[in-house]
């Protein structure tokens, strides 16, 4: 019996415990494998990628800025590695004053603008960890419904009491307020679904009247935006009244890791009180070697995000000139919003047999019936590529039937100018 049971196990390639999953996890996968993959979207994967031609163009990474092979930064990670004489690998909590963390941490504060931060495993650690922090059991935390998901389970994490409000909309924003009362006030300063940006003047005027704390996620504006790349809040000469960033260090800076700033007091707190900062283990020589290169190369970029702001201009004119909605945002990423997820997935595959690559984002990524594929780009595009990616879009349009997609007819239908 043992045997036979080991033998099936190998054919259907799940171990033997698999076999005795309780109904409660099958109703799950079958909602998924079943309900959604099969029947919904005809047994494709929506994130599963037909075989790329020679010539195809990616734009479904977030190195905004070209770091991930930069000849400078790659050496500063091997001469690390090469010179690691065997490290302690450990929580962050008992780091000494004067590691190298603690310098890099205060490099990038220091760069933002803050008085220390603290680097966390990724963006989704540091958001998590952050709001288990600042919030609590009845807190309430309002949270732009865009915001990213790690900012959702952060308040989740805290037993808070989450609050969302209307996508930029600050007059929803202050009635919740007005209800609910002071607390946390949650939003990404660029939103990683369609490239707007977050209002954080109004925003700010808002949380100050009701004394409440402002978070900014800087995922996807540290590097590309601000003096030397600092980010839009340092853009905005906001980093006085802004009470805390962070920011996933897997985008502009083309690594693995996560950072908030805050008080040299507040860090002490947090490093005891995190459970991410506690029960995860600090970051690696290497690591740090690639960030410190990486921070200085980001500081001289000025080329690279004059290049991506060009880029992002003209394809979003372009785009607009077909027919398609991309007016909700305004920054480097844009959002192809085809609206169902079969009718998306449609768009993905067409795009990709014109050599597109963009990234399917669906629930829970985005609202229901609100698919779309995200297309990101970045300061490396060519002449030649930018050309190829609007002759595609020009091309599938009758395909994927633009004129009947949600984006288009929030706008009013399609129109050409």
């Amino acid at each position: 019996m043992l045997y036979a049971t080991a033998g099936a196990s190998a054919i259907s390639g799940r171990p033997a415990a698999e076999h005795c999953l309780g109904d409660f996890v099958e109703r799950r996968m079958d909602q998924h494998h079943v309900t959604r993959i099969e029947k919904l979207l005809g047994g494709e994967h929506p994130h599963a990628w037909q075989p790329p031609q020679p010539g195809a163009i990616f734009l479904a990474g977030n190195d905004y800025l070209c770091l991930g092979a930069e000849p400078s930064l790659l050496q500063a990670q091997m001469r690390s590695m090469a010179a690691n004489q065997g490290e302690l690998l450990m929580s962050a909590v008992y780091l000494q004053s004067g590691s190298p963390q603690h310098r890099l941490e205060q490099k990038l504060a220091a760069f933002m603008g803050a008085e220390d931060g603290v680097l966390a495993q990724s963006g989704w650690a540091a958001n998590v960890g952050l709001l288990q922090s600042i919030a609590g059991p009845g807190v309430p935390v309002y949270l732009d419904m865009q915001a990213h998901a790690s900012l959702w389970e952060g308040v989740q994490s805290a037993q808070a009491q989450p609050v969302a409000f209307l996508h930029n909309d600050m007059g929803h924003l202050q009635r919740q307020v007005g209800k609910h009362g002071r607390g946390v006030i949650v939003v990404d300063a660029l939103y990683s679904t369609n490239g707007s940006l977050a209002p954080l003047f109004e925003l700010l005027d808002i949380a100050e009247r009701s004394g409440s704390i402002v978070v900014v996620d800087e995922s996807h504006s540290l590097g590309t935006h601000g003096p030397q790349g600092a980010g839009l809040v340092a853009q905005a000469g906001l980093s006085e009244r802004v009470h805390f960033r962070t920011a996933s260090l897997a985008k502009a800076f083309a690594g693995r890791a996560g950072f908030i700033t805050c008080s040299s007091r507040f860090k002490g707190y947090f490093l005891s009180e995190s459970r991410p900062a506690i029960f995860s283990s600090c970051l690696l020589g290497h690591e740090l070697a690639w960030f410190d290169a990486a921070l200085d190369f980001i500081r001289g970029a000025d080329e690279r995000r004059a290049a991506l702001r060009r880029h992002t201009l003209r394809i979003r004119a372009g785009l607009r000139a077909q027919g398609y909605n991309v007016d909700d945002g305004s920054e480097q990423i844009i959002a192809l919003e085809a609206g169902p997820e079969p009718r998306t997935l449609a768009l993905r595959k067409a795009l990709e047999r014109h050599g597109i690559y963009g990234a399917m984002f669906c629930a829970p990524a985005t609202p229901k019936n609100r698919s779309l594929v995200r297309l990101t780009l970045n300061a490396c595009l060519s002449e030649a590529d930018i050309a190829q990616l609007l002759a595609a879009c020009a091309a599938i349009r009758d395909e994927t039937d633009l004129g009947s997609w949600s984006s288009t007819r929030r706008m009013g239908g399609l129109a050409l100018v």
